[in-house]
């Protein structure tokens, strides 16, 4: 048992380190312990961000991962250990554990699910700012999109191999996701864990670079934020920054012009997504109904090898395995065919 921290009638003193920066000061603490942050994906970048984000003293946490632990998640997902891995936890649930036990002056609330057009605008309500720790352009349009209308700076990030980016979108301000991409790109077209594999310090770099954005935000240093989109090769040693403005006011976007949202409204979107890195692909019913899981295992123990805990059941039959969530989202490991996954869906959980 650790020992209890020491009274201290300052609540700012733990962040004394930081308040003494001048462009935060305490001023900028009490808005960090005032604010409220969301963290879409809590993996590689998302861990790295939350932790970062918690430390720094945000007030309120909401992270939102649709996804479990696995072993090849501790090289770079840092808020993990061997034994999150060894409880099957969801990623949200373990991240919100042991942020807690290093900020228990924050509020974190952990958000088991998939970020679709139906929950995403209940997910963004409240939030200040909105971070990108996630791994697929089809999520990041979504967020571009209801983050345009409810206008909430996000920060998008990505990391492949040991390249990086990172960029503040602004609503109103700055160029959108879509000014700098129409569409997202179709599938293998762009590298993947899979092709290109993924090295920890990228990870460090890009997820630091944007939670840096977000503490700007969040203690009313706008005027600092970085607007250019920021792109680093930490193998080769290079960094660019390039200006976008002028995507904006070519005045093209359907998002920021015209209030096109598409992916808001379900006309994009909702395919099976297969994860990158994973061999898996993950399901999601479009009628978003809950599945009792007990009810559940009993069906399916007849069928193969079947394990839970109280958030996901997991079934083991030949070579795959189907690990499904109580919002009826269900992740194939063992494919990376959608088809092939789709159809061991509808063979054990139903159409």
């Amino acid at each position: 048992m650790s020992a209890p921290l020491p009274d201290n009638a300052d609540p700012l003193a733990r962040y004394s380190r930081q308040t003494l920066f001048p462009y935060i000061g305490r001023e900028g603490q009490q808005r960090l312990a005032a604010s409220r942050a969301l963290v879409v994906g809590c993996g590689a970048l998302g861990s790295v961000i939350a932790n970062t984000l918690a430390r720094a003293g945000v007030g309120h946490l909401r992270i939102v991962d649709r996804d479990f632990l696995e072993l090849h998640n501790l090289q770079r997902q840092v808020l993990f250990d061997e034994q999150d891995v060894a409880a099957g936890l969801p990623k949200a649930v373990a991240a919100a554990a042991k942020l807690r036990t290093i900020n228990s002056s924050i509020e974190v609330e952990p958000v088991v699910a998939d970020l679709t057009h139906e929950n995403v605008l209940s997910l963004v309500d409240g939030a200040q700012v909105i971070v990108d720790g996630t791994d697929n352009f089809e999520t990041r349009f979504l967020l571009n999109d209801a983050a345009l209308k409810q206008n909430i700076p996000w920060i998008y990030g990505g990391a492949i191999g040991a390249e990086g980016q990172m960029r503040v979108i602004l609503p109103g301000e700055t160029a959108c996701l879509r000014c700098m991409m129409e569409d997202a790109p179709p599938p293998g077209t762009t590298a993947t864990c899979d092709t290109a594999g993924i090295l920890g310090p990228t990870i460090g770099v890009i997820a630091s670079l944007e939670s840096m954005e977000a503490i700007k935000i969040l203690a009313g240093r706008r005027d600092a934020v970085n607007r250019a989109l920021v792109m680093i090769d930490l193998w080769s040693n290079t960094t660019r920054q390039i200006k976008l403005d002028a995507l904006r006011e070519g005045g093209g976007c359907a998002t920021c012009r015209g209030e096109e949202y598409l992916w808001l409204s379900g006309e994009r979107g909702g395919q099976p997504v297969v994860l990158c890195g994973r061999n898996a692909v993950q399901i999601s019913p479009p009628s978003g109904e809950r599945i009792p899981l007990d009810a559940l295992a009993e069906r399916l123990s007849a069928a193969g090898r079947v394990t839970r805990n109280g958030y996901l059941l997991r079934l083991h039959v030949d070579q795959y395995v189907l690990t499904v969530f109580a919002d009826g989202r269900a992740i194939i490991s063992g494919t990376d065919d959608p088809a092939a996954a789709k159809t061991l869906y509808s063979r054990y959980i139903g159409a």
